[in-house]
């Protein structure tokens, strides 16, 4: 089953649920999931990327590069 599909399967199951603590359960699973916008997500996999590519400093060479502003 597509991803369209499964929530549609959704929506339609929930629009016919009468169990409030299996609703209320349903909102706090909506209200703990983070929504991350497309330019964070690319900023993530960006990051991700320097990692992989042992683009990083440790703590202490940044503090050092900054310190001025410190």
């Amino acid at each position: 089953m597509s991803t369209y599909a499964e929530k549609i399967d959704l929506i339609h199951w929930i629009t016919e649920l009468q169990d409030v603590a299996v609703l209320n359960q349903i909102k706090l699973i909506k209200e703990q999931t983070p929504v991350v916008s497309p330019a964070e997500s690319l900023s993530i996999k960006k990051g991700m990327d320097d990692i992989y590519h042992g683009k990083i400093l440790s703590h202490s060479q940044v503090k050092k590069r900054y310190e001025k502003w410190l």
